[in-house]
């Protein structure tokens, strides 16, 4: 006789395959899923995915060398934390055992809040090693040799997986973008659809800039995979432009790009020089909100750093810019993630 339940005779990678496959929900509205009370057996990024299986396959690979008569997921859900307590043990980064943990607790529906939740060690920013300082792979990487390169990333900011996917068209001017404003604006409010408003919505995002030209990051590139517009910024922007334009519209900007450029490192270098270009002295900002607590005007607009950075003060209003520019959706992520030399 067979077995009753035909899903066991799949190997344990089979079933952490199809059940994380099974939670795909590319395109779908994250905001509405949490409305619902479904975005814990969701996953909305492409990018996301791919990360939660490369270290659940880990896992998996630990099980089955551990024990041999473990064949359910179910059954080797009690091998979570001992397997992260190894990984912890080996020296693996803070951010890195926060992936391995979010991954096994999607697979697993165990919630961060979750008192079976295995907690990982704090992150802390001064412990990030990525594009901080010289790497081994940077001896791999000219400069020089690929100077084009590197003025394209520090111009326009855009992550290697955006890099990789822009196109000949993918460029547009602040005049067609004004045109194309007021082109939607004359359609009457209660004839817009809903297309209609979020495209008028990210174009005037591009009112924060004054930069001529600005690289069109379609949807469905990047994380999250959100539409936008990046300004092109710095000397170059003429070069970086006729780059785009002089490539045929199906054929991509960068055919190759090297694997050992720093290309986030150029990025927090963009965003450095835009917060730089638009933030104001933190003295010059007015004192415009009272603190119903002290009854004290405080400056709404003034952001203050935590951690390493701890008493540093930043143009709030700047750091929303560099969030539109790099394709985020809230301004703090400038401060934690893209700060450089200021």
């Amino acid at each position: 006789m067979g077995r009753k339940n035909k899903a066991y005779s799949k190997t344990l990678h089979q079933q952490a395959y199809d059940k994380l496959t099974s939670m795909q929900a590319f395109g779908e509205s994250k905001k509405e899923a949490m409305k619902n009370g479904t975005e814990k057996d969701k996953i909305f990024s492409f990018n996301t995915y791919k990360s939660y299986w490369k270290h659940i396959k880990y896992f998996i690979k630990y099980v089955q060398e551990t024990d041999l008569k473990c064949t359910t997921l179910k059954s080797a859900k009690k091998y979570v934390n001992e397997w992260l307590q190894k990984r912890e043990a080996e020296g693996l980064s803070a951010s890195t055992m926060h992936l391995e943990a979010k991954a096994l607790g999607k697979l697993y529906g165990i919630s961060p809040d979750d008192e079976n939740y295995y907690q990982p060690p704090k992150r802390h920013r001064e412990d990030i090693k990525r594009s901080r300082g010289t790497a081994k792979r940077d001896h791999h990487f000219s400069e020089k040799n690929n100077d084009e390169l590197v003025k394209f990333c520090k111009g326009t900011g855009l992550r290697r997986c955006e890099l990789s996917s822009i196109k000949g068209g993918d460029i547009i001017t602040k005049t067609e973008i004004e045109a194309e404003i007021t082109k939607l604006e004359s359609i009457p409010e209660d004839k817009r659809t809903a297309a209609d408003e979020k495209q008028l919505g990210i174009l005037k995002d591009t009112r924060y800039f004054e930069e001529e030209y600005y690289v069109h990051i379609r949807k469905g590139i990047g994380k999250g995979g959100r539409e936008r517009y990046s300004p092109i910024i710095g000397e170059h922007q003429k070069q970086i432009a006729d780059r785009i334009i002089k490539t045929p519209e199906e054929k991509k900007v960068w055919e190759h790009i090297h694997g050992a450029a720093d290309i986030h490192g150029y990025r927090a270098e963009y965003a450095t020089a835009v917060y730089k270009a638009h933030a104001r002295d933190i003295k010059d900002i007015p004192y415009d909100k009272i603190n119903k607590g002290t009854g004290r005007k405080y400056q709404s607009d003034v952001y203050t750093c935590r951690k390493d950075e701890v008493k540093r003060k930043l143009d709030r209003a700047a750091m929303t810019m560099c969030s539109k520019a790099l394709g985020h959706n809230r301004a703090e992520v400038f401060a934690t993630n893209y700060l450089r030399g200021l």
